[in-house]
């Protein structure tokens, strides 16, 4: 029925129009029975909710923006996956952003530029430096997803990478392993994802008197299954290779098992592979590969609450940083 108003489906159920308001909003405080007029009312009125006529009686759209740098990434696309879940029970749509990783996509989200409509923003940034961060101009809601350590105005949600890397070295060396690579580094300090497990990597080998060296920790342009095989395949040219390989995420260590496999070696018998990110493959690769695993639902529903908190509260009000957890998941390719 085109046009059909709350005041339609309240007459229809019976009800008050907040009744069909708290129905339409995912609202729990509804008797099962009376929710089920409601639902039979907006079905048989054909009833959809006016997001234009909500936005001028509120201020708000209901919608927010994700913006991540590669959604054909594995742990980015399960990320938005948890944000919609998260948001869901909100009433809240979101809005995906692939910002392919260039500061000034990054920077135009982060201003709410993308859509004018939208509430707020949740940005995981790869390129946006600080200094030019700190000055966008359009002041929208902001929350930070991942690893960048930024000082600016904006709510921060994170896990602790540095003793992530450094609980996945540790869980190689409590295997026997002693030269153990690392899969991951980069050259660029803006690569914060990178620094960060690189330091918990040396902590790890520190702790057990175990010594870094340089030629065990090649340098890639990217997190990408090419980029670990390649890396692995200079690794496994080595006078001496390493007999397990820490990887800075899922698709390097996809690329690195590959290699190992291509030149002969077994894993984990000749070398022990662990990877970052616990992706849905990981479970199904040969070996099934060892991984860390943040705790995407909970990042999800933290940074979503954050960002509604800040969207519906006082803007001005110190912002947080807040940590989600990870775990350590040992399968078959760490023995």
């Amino acid at each position: 029925m085109t046009g059909t108003r709350l005041k339609d489906v309240a007459e229809r159920a019976g009800v008050s129009i907040k009744t069909v308001s708290n129905v339409v909003r995912g609202n729990v405080r509804v008797a099962d029975a009376t929710r089920q007029r409601v639902l039979s009312a907006i079905a048989e009125l054909d009833y959809r909710p006016n997001a234009s006529a909500r936005h001028l009686r509120t201020g708000r759209s209901g919608v927010i923006a994700l913006a991540v740098p590669e959604l054909v990434q594995p742990y980015f696309a399960e990320l938005a996956t948890a944000v919609i879940n998260a948001a869901r029970k909100y009433d809240v749509s979101v809005l995906i952003e692939d910002t392919g990783g260039d500061p000034a996509a990054e920077l135009r989200v982060a201003c709410g530029l993308s859509d004018p409509l939208i509430d707020g923003v949740l940005l995981s940034p790869q390129r946006l430096d600080q200094a030019t961060l700190a000055r966008r101009e359009r002041r929208v809601p902001l929350v930070l997803l991942g690893e960048r350590d930024y000082e600016v105005a904006a709510d921060h949600v994170l896990i602790d990478n540095v003793l992530a890397a450094q609980e996945a070295t540790a869980h190689l060396i409590a295997g026997g392993r002693r030269r153990i690579a690392a899969v991951g580094f980069q050259a660029d300090p803006l690569y914060s994802t990178s620094q960060q497990r690189a330091r918990g990597y040396i902590k790890a080998l520190e702790s057990a008197g175990l010594p870094h060296e340089p030629e065990l920790t090649p340098l890639v342009p990217a997190f990408t299954r090419t980029d670990g095989m390649r890396a692995m395949r200079s690794l496994l040219a080595l006078r001496e290779p390493p007999d397990a390989v820490f990887c800075f995420s899922d698709l390097l260590a996809s690329g690195v098992v590959r290699a190992a496999h291509d030149a002969g070696r077994t894993v984990p018998g000749d070398v022990a592979v662990i990877g970052f990110d616990d992706v849905e493959e990981t479970r199904f690769s040969v070996p099934s590969l060892s991984s860390v695993a943040p705790d995407k639902a909970q990042l999800a529903r933290l940074a979503v609450e954050a960002l509604l908190a800040r969207i519906e509260g006082d803007p001005e009000a110190p912002h947080t940083t807040l940590h989600a957890d990870h775990r350590l998941v040992a399968r078959e390719s760490t023995g």
